[in-house]
């Protein structure tokens, strides 16, 4: 659970806090607690709707039919294993790959994660 720069923020086109992702789930907030502190979800301090207090929040992309999306987790193991940093992470599940095609966030919500794993595991060589 860290801050991100602007670039990063704007990579990402919609974000949810906690509450909200428990929602979605189905699920406790303290549920959506630990699946950030166990790493099945990621989670970055942004500015909250007041302006001043960083509120955890959670890319809206990773949830989707009351669920976490369908390889994320995987993923994200991947590239922690690789030594990514979670901004890092967001970055890259978010940059538009022509090559894939669109940004592996998308694909993974295509269910093409199979790719998208594939690169993720290649990076560490």
């Amino acid at each position: 659970m860290t801050e991100i720069d602007a670039k990063t923020d704007a990579l990402v086109p919609a974000w949810l806090t906690l509450p909200d992702v428990a929602e979605r789930l189905g699920v406790e907030v303290t549920r959506v607690r630990q699946l950030v502190k166990e790493g099945q979800l990621l989670a970055v301090r942004r500015v909250g709707e007041d302006g001043e207090s960083k509120v955890l929040q959670v890319p809206a992309d990773f949830i989707g039919d009351g669920r976490v999306v369908k390889g994320l987790v995987g993923t994200i193991t991947l590239l922690k294993d690789d030594g990514f940093s979670d901004e890092e992470m967001l970055e890259w599940l978010f940059t538009e790959d022509e090559s894939l095609p669109g940004s592996p966030v998308r694909a993974l919500r295509e269910n093409r994660g199979t790719e998208v794993k594939r690169r993720a595991q290649a990076l560490a060589v």
